[in-house]
């Protein structure tokens, strides 16, 4: 299985490096084939919350396919208006068999649009819970 967690400046440390650790020793305790992967838009060191240096294993352009997508929390505003990161997370999500959000990860989901109207479908796929206080908000 592969899982893919999308990294990018500002990103919460515990919202990524949490569910990395659970993936990762959840593969070495059931010697599972899962490959664990952090993903950012390009393949330079990414800047997390108080400065955390990480390096991404793939970028957008060399991302494998996905079987499970983790869209992480942390000071996502930049990333909103960033046409390139909503255009594939769009094209993840909808290529994807399983996507959950950490935290304030999910207002980045939100903004591909495809929850709109559809939320009968996409409950099972993706993690509401920031995502319901947002639409409660607005």
């Amino acid at each position: 299985m592969n899982i893919g967690i999308y990294i990018y400046d500002d990103a919460e440390v515990l919202d990524f490096s949490g569910p990395f650790e659970v993936f990762s020793t959840a593969k070495r305790l059931a010697n599972n084939d899962w490959q664990v992967s952090l993903i950012a838009e390009n393949n330079s060191p990414v800047l997390a919350r108080g400065g955390y240096s990480v390096n991404p294993h793939y970028s957008f352009a060399d991302c494998p396919l996905l079987d499970l997508l983790v869209v992480v929390g942390g000071d996502h505003t930049r990333e909103l208006e960033k046409a390139e990161v909503i255009t594939w997370l769009k094209h993840t999500v909808t290529n994807t068999k399983r996507v959950a959000s950490v935290c304030t990860g999910a207002f980045l989901l939100a903004k591909t649009g495809l929850l709109s109207g559809k939320m009968s479908r996409l409950i099972g796929k993706i993690n509401l819970s920031w995502l319901l206080c947002f639409l409660i908000s607005t």
